[in-house]
C-alpha cells in the first residue's frame, strides 16, 4: 500500500474571547452570540476562493485541537457530560482526544468582510473554538444533506436540555459591553465546570474577552462572583 501519510496545512486561524480551554461551549452552535473571526494565512488570501460563500448561512470548520496533541491514544474516553467516570468508544463521542486531534464544527456565517491589510476575514458566530486555534479547511453547510432532524442522538439525548440559571450582580455586569454579557452569560448557561464537579463551596475562574470571571454553582444556580479586567 502507498504511504498514506500526508501534511495538512493551516489555510488560517480563529480570533476568539477563548484564552483557555475552560469554558470553551462543549458543542457548536450552542452560544450563538459568540462572534468570533476567522483571519487567512496570506496564500489564502485571494478574493477569489470566497466567490459565493456568502449565499450559505452555515459553514463547517475543520481544525486542530492544539492543546490535544498526544504520542498516544486510547480506545475510549470519558465524556464530561456522562459524569466523568462512564467510558465509550472514541470515535462514538467529539473528545479532543482522538487518534488525530481534528476538529469539526457547524457555525453560522456572518460576513465576509474585505479588510485592506488582511483580506477576506471571515465572521461567525458559535465557534467553540480556542483564541488562535488553526483551521484546515471550510465547507458550505448544505440542510438538504448535512440536516437529519430524525437522526438518533445517542447518550447526548439526557444532556441536551441541560442550563444552569446566572445570577450576576448587575455591577460586574455592567463591566462588560451588552454584546460581551449575551456570550458570557450564553457560556455560562451551559456550566463550564467538569461534570463530576458539584462543590457548592468552590470557586471557579475563567478568561473571557480580555477578563477574569469568578463564579459559584449551588442547586442548579450559577452566581458571578467577580469580574476582573486581565
Amino acid at each position: 500500500m502507498a504511504d498514506q501519510d500526508f501534511v495538512l496545512h493551516p489555510i488560517a486561524h480563529i480570533e476568539s474571547d477563548f484564552a483557555d480551554k475552560f469554558g470553551i461551549p462543549r458543542q457548536s452552535g450552542l452560544v450563538d452570540a459568540l462572534r468570533a473571526r476567522i483571519v487567512f494565512e496570506p496564500e489564502y488570501r485571494d478574493p477569489s476562493a470566497f466567490r459565493g460563500l456568502e449565499q450559505f448561512s452555515h459553514v463547517w470548520l475543520l481544525w486542530q485541537f492544539t492543546q490535544a496533541v498526544r504520542d498516544k491514544w486510547s480506545p475510549t474516553v470519558r465524556p464530561p457530560r456522562l459524569g466523568g467516570n462512564t467510558r465509550v468508544g472514541v470515535f462514538a463521542t467529539r473528545s479532543p482526544f482522538r487518534p488525530n486531534p481534528i476538529g469539526l464544527s457547524c457555525v453560522r456565517l456572518e460576513t465576509v468582510q474585505q479588510d485592506p491589510v488582511l483580506g477576506p476575514v471571515v465572521w461567525v458566530r458559535g465557534a467553540d473554538l480556542l483564541d488562535g486555534t488553526p483551521i484546515y479547511d471550510i465547507k458550505p453547510y448544505i440542510p438538504y444533506v448535512d440536516s437529519h432532524p430524525d437522526a438518533a442522538e445517542g447518550y447526548t439525548a439526557q444532556t441536551r436540555t441541560y442550563h444552569l440559571a446566572v445570577d450576576c450582580p448587575e455591577e460586574l455586569r455592567a463591566m462588560l459591553s451588552p454584546a460581551q454579557w449575551e456570550a458570557l452569560a450564553g457560556v455560562l448557561e451551559n456550566d463550564p465546570r467538569p461534570s463530576y464537579q458539584n462543590d457548592p463551596d468552590r470557586v471557579y475562574g475563567m478568561r473571557f474577552a480580555g477578563f477574569e470571571v469568578h463564579f459559584t454553582v449551588a442547586e442548579g444556580v450559577l452566581t458571578v462572583r467577580q469580574i476582573t479586567r486581565e
